[in-house]
């Protein structure tokens, strides 16, 4: 049972503030990199852009967090946790603003890697600043708390967009105005946060390494490819379903488009919270099984033209893709030497932010050729394929060892 805050003294409430404080930052970061998705329809109505237009646009967020997670993945380590975050912060700040004043494609391209440049300062930098301004009655918890800031921000960006679009004027301009502000307070928030790095005199800035061992392989390959399948399906959501809601299931409430395409990460922050009362085993293994029986719905769905299907297919292929994700990081972190760990977990973030950023185009050229439901469908099959593809491996692996 954690204690209450009337029997902490100043000195553990304090430190108990900031812990939240910068896990409340992580959330607003990636409630930002959500946020356009149920916007895509007025942007595509007021300049006239066509369905891949809109996947590419989409993708130009994952290139900005491939950038950065390369780029200063290994600077927070020298230059403290603190600045930053505030970087990531005044990067989604600045998004917002060239969102709100864009007059067209260049500044909407601009606005979504500088997006994905605070995103992916973030996911490095704000994930370890939360463990280790854990205070000692939260310590046990400040994994899930890194990861609910993180996924439940992505789930809840498209249901705040949505809302605020569907029934409040001025769309393309309060949506971004909403953020700035909750960047604002997250600014403060990390500013008044202490620091957790000793940095050193002299700070020397590289870039961060990619490498998998070939010792390691044998866990990265299955993880991988599961974690490039729950990737996508999250990419699919993010950026095809505002327009797979309305041209193949009929439905334009943007309040709605949001919910479904935020669902979907809202899920994942269930399964990486129920992976942990799984046998160690079998969680890999199980998080891909429930990718697999998630996307079947999604195809169902689109091909029924039945939101119910659809919605379901996203709650289950989301929890699957927490299961696998989470599951597929700890067995990745634990099979690598210490002196690797950072190189190997880069390298399968790299993957997913790929996956994020690839298929999603694919989809939007496949979609001028053939038609929006057919290509949602054959998607479907793919993330299934990948899913089952690793969860074979895995189930070989077992019996090999057994």
């Amino acid at each position: 049972m954690q204690p209450s805050t009337s029997n902490m003294n100043p000195r553990s409430l304090t430190a108990c503030l900031a812990f939240l404080g910068v896990a409340f930052s992580f959330s607003v970061v990636m409630i930002g990199t959500t946020m356009p998705t149920p916007l895509y329809p007025i942007y595509r109505e007021a300049f006239g852009f066509s369905q891949l237009m809109i996947t590419i646009i989409f993708a130009a967020y994952a290139f900005g967090v491939i950038a950065a997670l390369v780029a200063t993945g290994r600077w927070s380590d020298q230059l403290g946790r603190r600045p930053l975050l505030l970087g990531g912060l005044l990067c989604s700040i600045v998004s917002d603003l060239v969102f709100w004043q864009t007059d067209g494609l260049a500044m909407i391209l601009a606005g979504r890697v500088l997006s994905g440049i605070s995103a992916g300062i973030f996911t490095g930098t704000a994930t370890v600043a939360v463990l280790e301004l854990a205070p000692p009655q939260w310590r046990e918890r400040a994994t899930f708390v890194a990861t609910a800031a993180n996924m439940g921000g992505l789930g809840l960006g498209p249901m705040l967009a949505g809302a605020l679009s569907q029934y409040l004027p001025t769309p393309l301009v309060l949506t971004y105005l909403v953020h700035i502000g909750l960047a604002v307070l997250a600014f403060a928030c990390v500013w008044l946060a202490p620091e957790t790095v000793k940095k050193p005199t002299h700070p020397k800035l590289s870039l961060q390494r990619l490498n998998v061992p070939p010792d390691v392989r044998s866990v990265f390959v299955p993880a991988a490819i599961a974690g490039f399948a729950g990737f996508a399906v999250c990419g699919f959501f993010t950026s095809i379903a505002p327009a797979m809601m309305g041209n193949v299931l009929g439905y334009d409430n943007r309040l709605l488009i949001g919910v479904v395409a935020g669902s979907i990460f809202i899920a994942s922050t269930l399964g990486q919270f129920l992976q942990g009362k799984l046998p160690l085993r079998l969680r890999l293994p199980i998080g891909c099984a429930t990718l697999v029986a998630g996307v079947a719905p999604v195809a169902l769905g689109i091909q029924m033209q039945s939101l119910a299907l659809f919605m379901a297919g996203a709650l289950i292929a989301g929890t699957g893709q927490g299961i696998a994700f989470r599951a597929g990081m700890g067995a990745i972190a634990e099979a690598s030497p210490p002196e690797e760990r950072a190189a190997v977990t880069s390298t399968f973030f790299i993957v997913a932010y790929i996956a994020i950023s690839v298929p999603v185009i694919g989809i939007g050229l496949m979609a001028s050729v053939i038609s929006l439901k057919t290509t949602g469908f054959i998607f479907s099959v793919f993330v299934g394929f990948m899913a089952a593809l690793a969860l074979l491996i895995l189930l070989k692996r077992g019996h090999h060892t057994n």
